[in-house]
């Protein structure tokens, strides 16, 4: 007998600096709302809401946030009052988030580290859970029925909410016009319910939820499903209504690990890192490279890689996976397209997909934003400047050292190229520039960005010009037209003459004529060389700065 081994498994796993980048949470357009300063601090973020227009997220000090339309009050601040800029959640201070999901309202069910429930937002079906159908404007603490249970995962539909607890329960509550609160009837509930019948004896250890319809996911690998079925999402073979859990018959001898549910589809991912998909597929969403739907598990062929992720939220109709090697995969509706099979991205992982191509651009997880403290090539290079501990040569500049490293000159300039070939000196004198001037060119090689007066900058942009670094030139000149004034502006006109920066001089010339009044009154003016005044006089005559 031929064990056959899959074909990933003897491929190197190819951990790559992509797969530990920090998450880039500004993919998100709302968070462009956050300063630099307060981009630092998230740890745990979730944008959410029908137009991704809503944001909740916690910092460095265990502190949350929230921002946006407040549609429904769901942001928790006690009113309906949208913000523009981030506002402290001050209930609920002191709480760690250890999980939370959302619905179409939107309204919130979040799980704190401790096992608590917290709800509130929009619940006009009672899915918040506090036995009313009044909107939340504030955090509410859901204990009925909870309170000596420890709840460890939670997952929103549109308008009902499912939790799993730390014993492998499954409670639930909310609209129930097509079964998914799992009762057996079609009545809303009130409160949280444990879900019972075939899952009476069962150990759950994942749930997800569609639009309408449940799932959970036993320690065993099968799979139960309720709720709403109109378009095979349950994957029982039919379009039926199921009002109570039923195993995915068809997924036998398969071990589930994972699932997640798109707005009418699911995905599952098994044990041996295989991808199933089934139920509505107009968007492609199933990934078969068709767009029928399918009311049995089908198999979705990524790649030969394993599937170690995958990715689907009840307000989209989007699919995403990631592979053991870290290559992520999307299908379905991306930015109004259809692709119906898995295209692979360029992203490092499935949180971007949701950011940049889902309809609405929301999370489909809370997301964990860890610091990383990992320096890359170009930040050491960085630090490594000026520091006489690594360096194996120094410049003289005007009595002062300047400590670089023979290496990266080499790499970085073309002068330095020639120059230090055979050069065994550790220590060069440098004359021609001011030691402010060399000590930026230095560093420019270094870090590719200069910090400099306009002043200092013309002498950079002589050096620039001298040792032909044209990109160094651009910067140059870009300081200093960030830093022309009337005092300095007939001094910069005369450099840019001198340093056949021509872009540079029209601009400077423009400047003088705009305040010509003023800068003719300056002593930079008085000064002025003869020939360049004349030369200033006749330009200036041309575009008719002298008529009355």
């Amino acid at each position: 007998i031929v064990n056959k081994i899959p074909s990933w498994y003897n491929e190197p796993v190819q951990a790559t600096l992509s797969s530990l980048k920090m998450l880039d949470v500004g993919k998100w357009p709302i968070f462009s709302l956050c300063s630099e300063a307060e981009l630092q601090l998230v740890r745990q973020a979730c944008v959410f809401g029908s137009a991704s227009n809503e944001l909740l997220y916690t910092t460095v000090n265990d502190e949350i946030f929230v921002l946006g339309t407040n549609c429904c009050g769901c942001l928790g601040l006690g009113d309906v009052q949208s913000t523009i800029e981030p506002r402290r959640l001050d209930s609920l201070t002191g709480k760690k988030i250890a999980c939370l999901s959302y619905g179409s309202g939107p309204h919130i069910v979040l799980a704190t580290t401790e096992g608590e429930v917290f709800t509130w937002g929009h619940n006009a079906y009672s899915q918040l859970g506090n036995g009313t159908t009044n909107a939340g404007l504030v955090p509410y603490h859901i204990s009925t029925n909870l309170s000596n249970k420890q709840v460890i995962e939670v997952a929103c539909g549109s308008y009902h909410s499912l939790v799993l607890t730390s014993d492998g329960e499954v409670f639930a509550w909310g609209y129930n016009n097509s079964g998914q609160v799992g009762s057996g009837s079609t009545a809303n509930q009130p409160i949280p319910r444990r879900v019972t019948g075939c899952l009476q004896n069962k150990v759950v250890v994942n749930i997800a939820c569609g639009q309408m319809c449940s799932m959970a996911v036993v320690n065993t690998g099968e799979v139960f499903v309720w709720g709403y079925n109109g378009n095979g999402q349950l994957g029982l073979g039919s379009s039926g209504n199921q009002p109570t859990p039923c195993r995915v018959a068809a997924l036998q001898g398969i071990r589930v690990q994972r699932v997640a549910c798109g707005y009418a589809h699911t995905l599952v991912l098994t044990d041996e890192g295989q991808v199933y998909a089934w139920g509505a597929n107009s968007y492609g969403q199933l990934g078969t490279g068709n767009k029928s739907n399918q009311s049995y598990p089908t198999p979705v062929v990524v790649e030969k890689d394993r599937i170690i992720e995958i990715a689907a939220c009840h307000s989209a109709h989007t699919s995403a996976a990631k592979t053991q090697g870290g290559h992520v995969y999307m299908w379905g509706q991306c930015r109004g397209q259809s692709v119906t099979l898995p295209h692979l991205t360029h992203f490092s992982s499935t949180d971007d997909v949701f950011a940049c191509f889902a309809t609405p651009a929301v999370t489909w997880r809370l997301l964990s934003v860890e610091p990383d403290d990992h320096l890359t090539v170009a930040e050491s290079l960085k630090r490594e400047f000026d520091n006489p501990n690594t360096a194996d040569l120094k410049f003289l500049v005007d009595g002062k050292y300047i400590y670089v490293h023979k290496v990266l000159l080499k790499i970085r300039c073309e002068h330095f190229r020639s120059s230090l070939e055979d050069n065994e000196d550790d220590i060069v004198e440098m004359s021609e520039f001011s030691y402010p001037v060399y000590r930026a060119f230095l560093e420019y090689l270094y870090t590719d960005s200069i910090s400099l007066s306009p002043e200092e900058a013309v002498g950079l942009l002589d050096l620039a010009t001298f040792y032909r670094e044209n990109r160094l030139k651009k910067l140059c000149q870009q300081t200093i037209k960030q830093g022309i004034c009337e005092e300095n502006a007939i001094a910069l006109l005369s450099a840019a003459v001198k340093y056949e920066a021509q872009d540079l001089e029209e601009f400077c010339f423009r400047f003088c004529i705009n305040h010509l009044t003023v800068v003719t009154q300056t002593s930079g003016f008085a000064e002025m060389d003869h020939d360049l005044l004349k030369n200033f006089i006749s330009k200036a005559s041309r575009v008719g700065a002298f008529k009355n």
